[in-house]
């Protein structure tokens, strides 16, 4: 095999012809590590020599030296390749390294083990992709970074009129993250620690005076820190709550308060008091979402012998309809018997549920103007759970925020 051919077959290394080929074997049984093999390369003396610059073709060299850059393995040993780099004297861009098609300037590794680590980060963590390209963490965090960083540019915001806003948990002990999305394109648009009025600032800035004109309708939970500074940036724009988040609200702050309250009330009577603080999820599960007979039973048996309970979860199933009606004349006469049945339950809860929805009845009403579906951020929030799970450990929120907008490229529709 010449050695033409040989350079072909193990690389292809472009401009450069290999002169030596080592193989250093190791006791794997005891130190783990995997078989060396160091390719040593030349400069191929007819080569065109190009600045990594402006790409000009050059023929002054300024000056050279040898550098040890990771390759994919080959036959399962770990490649190294023991390269003489140049830098051309460029008489536009002065001394520059020669640009070279499979290592980019001061590259450790080649394009080619570049976009695998990139492969393998899209689908696992990076510590699991370090240690089978036996790279390090940093290492592989770093390429998977700049990648996405020139994948994904900067965002464009030009004809955003609708946006989504939520919150997600990035750490323990309550730190919180705000995401930013375009319903029409499902098109994650921004990304930014904390969930209060200047953590948000940022997007409106990177928005721009004529965007923010431009941004008709804005969905949401019951976030008063978002609905302020969206008013605040965008004074005409139109806030629309969304039926997920109200809905989890409801469960939190009256089926589960009525609860516990009940529980407390039936603290002498051991048997319903377990039964009722074991169907917490039960309460809080939509109907039709409970699969299991047993489950179902016991569901009616609760409802049957619980007055309070009943009447929350009944409410409950009922202001989900709210958001079926279309026209705000229809949804407002629905809304005001609501109203009126939760204020007479005499449930504490429930009725100062009502009051405060009623202040802000506004945002649920929008719905009609703009039917935005739960689902878009439902699924958002779970993926964001598992990209979190995956980068267990990660203190980059640029890195995070990056894998998230990744996720979430959008459509043309």
């Amino acid at each position: 095999m010449t050695n033409h051919e040989l350079t072909a077959v193990l690389g292809g290394w472009e401009g450069y012809r290999v002169t030596c080929v080592r193989r250093h074997e190791v006791d794997r049984e005891h130190s783990g590590a995997d078989p060396v093999i160091e390719i040593e390369l030349q400069p191929c003396a007819n080569r065109v020599k190009r600045c990594s610059g402006c790409l000009q073709e050059v023929n002054a060299v300024h000056d050279a030296m040898v550098r040890r850059v990771r390759d994919l393995a080959i036959l399962d040993a770990r490649t190294i390749l023991i390269v003489p780099r140049c830098r051309v004297n460029c008489t536009g861009c002065g001394p520059k390294l020669e640009h070279l098609d499979w290592l980019a300037p001061y590259a450790r590794v080649t394009r080619r083990l570049a976009q695998n680590v990139v492969r393998l980060c899209a689908v696992l963590p990076v510590q699991h992709v370090a240690d089978y390209l036996g790279m390090g963490w940093d290492a592989v965090k770093q390429i998977d970074r700049e990648h996405l960083e020139e994948k994904l540019g900067l965002v464009d915001l030009s004809g955003v009129e609708v946006i989504a806003m939520d919150e997600f948990a990035i750490q323990k002990g309550h730190r919180y993250a705000t995401v930013i999305v375009d319903p029409t394109t499902k098109r994650v648009l921004w990304v930014g620690r904390g969930r209060g009025r200047e953590d948000v600032r940022p997007f409106f800035e990177q928005l721009g005076a004529e965007g923010r004109r431009r941004l008709r309708a804005v969905a949401m939970d019951m976030n008063g820190a978002y609905e302020e500074e969206d008013r605040y940036q965008c004074p005409l724009v139109e806030i629309v709550y969304d039926l997920f988040h109200v809905v989890a609200k409801y469960g939190r702050e009256v089926i589960d308060r009525v609860r516990v309250d009940e529980a407390n009330r039936l603290r002498e009577d051991k048997p319903a008091c377990k039964v009722v603080k074991g169907a917490r999820w039960l309460l809080l599960r939509n109907r039709e979402n409970i699969k299991k007979q047993a489950d179902r039973i016991k569901l009616s048996e609760l409802l049957a012998a619980n007055k309070r309970l009943v009447a929350v979860y009944v409410l409950k199933d009922d202001l989900k309809h709210l958001w079926d009606h279309r026209y705000e004349g229809a949804a407002l006469r629905f809304w005001k018997p609501w109203r009126h049945r939760a204020i007479r339950s005499r449930i504490e809860p429930l009725k100062r549920f009502a009051r405060n929805l009623e202040e802000r009845i506004g945002g649920v009403l929008a719905h009609c103007h703009w039917p935005l579906h739960t689902s878009l951020l439902e699924g958002i929030n779970n993926r964001i759970k598992v990209i979190k799970r995956m980068a267990y450990g990660l203190r980059d929120d640029v890195y995070f925020f990056l894998k998230i907008r990744a996720a979430f490229p959008g459509n043309a529709g």
